[in-house]
């Protein structure tokens, strides 16, 4: 299947997208949750009735109203049937439901014929395959709607990157130390992205990023020069990243320069990271 967008996309005349709108966007998610339900992608989860016993078969939540359990989780009410209710969704109501179903989805692998009813019941499936297929589904709605969202591996709904950041977030930073590096990284970059986001929050994840760098600098001086060692910290300490004091310049716009910050300090976690492992 072709992951390029089609003609008047990739030339840029068709510069408003289908569901470029809440309401058209609420109908397309609708269709696409009842196909994978239909196909049972959440019968591992959600369980299933078999109308010849009168019987719900309960699934891996235990649960034999679902809808009862999705408020609970959400703490929202009237969201079930997703099918019926979707479509009068806010913004926050559909996202907070795409990522509960990611959570819970799953491919079937395997199914046995029921001894009651005949029909095909499946019995096995795939946590991983499933949830590939779900976010596959669902980022092909949500990137063209307003300024473009993603759903991340993490099942989290984050806004996407600028284009020439886009790549090189897709490309992962080789594990170098799981609790000091990489996990520092991933809470950075999603509180970068996340949806609700204030400036306050990017400064932090930014601050995060140079936190990051500042565990990694007796490794710098293999891989890089002073001076370049020097500037990366500069920028952090005098332009109110990080420390608190009346010489640091804060009066530049932050709207450009955090996002900027942010590109410029994760771009240098990638390479430098890359290039210790390789030393």
């Amino acid at each position: 299947m072709r992951e390029q967008p089609y003609y008047s996309v990739r030339t840029g005349t068709n510069v408003k997208p289908p569901n470029s709108d809440l309401q058209t966007l609420l109908k397309l998610f609708s269709g696409v949750y009842r196909t994978l339900r239909a196909e049972g992608l959440f019968q591992e989860a959600f369980g299933y009735k078999c109308h010849a016993r009168a019987k719900y078969v309960l699934g891996t939540l235990g649960q034999d109203d679902i809808g009862r359990y999705l408020s609970w989780r959400l703490n929202k009410t009237n969201l079930w049937p997703i099918s019926v209710r979707c479509l009068e969704y806010t913004e926050d109501d559909l996202f907070d439901v795409i990522e509960f179903l990611y959570d819970n989805a799953s491919m079937p692998c395997g199914n046995h014929r029921c001894k009651f009813c005949q029909l095909l019941h499946h019995d096995q499936f795939i946590e991983e395959a499933g949830r590939q297929v779900y976010r596959s589904k669902i980022n092909d709605l949500i990137c063209v709607y307003k300024d473009g969202y993603e759903l991340s591996t993490d099942g989290e709904v984050l806004t996407l990157p600028d284009l020439e950041l886009r790549a090189l977030l897709q490309e992962p930073i080789p594990i170098y130390d799981e609790r000091n590096v990489n996990e520092r990284i991933d809470i950075a970059r999603s509180r970068f992205f996340d949806r609700h986001a204030t400036l306050d929050d990017k400064h932090a994840a930014v601050r995060g990023l140079v936190d990051v760098l500042e565990f990694l600098r007796p490794k710098l001086k293999e891989v890089l020069t002073k001076q370049d060692e020097s500037d990366l910290f500069n920028i952090a300490n005098n332009f109110g990243i990080r420390h608190h004091n009346p010489k640091q310049r804060t009066d530049y716009d932050k709207d450009i320069w955090i996002p900027w910050l942010f590109n410029f300090y994760y771009s240098t976690i990638h390479a430098v990271v890359r290039r210790i492992k390789k030393q």
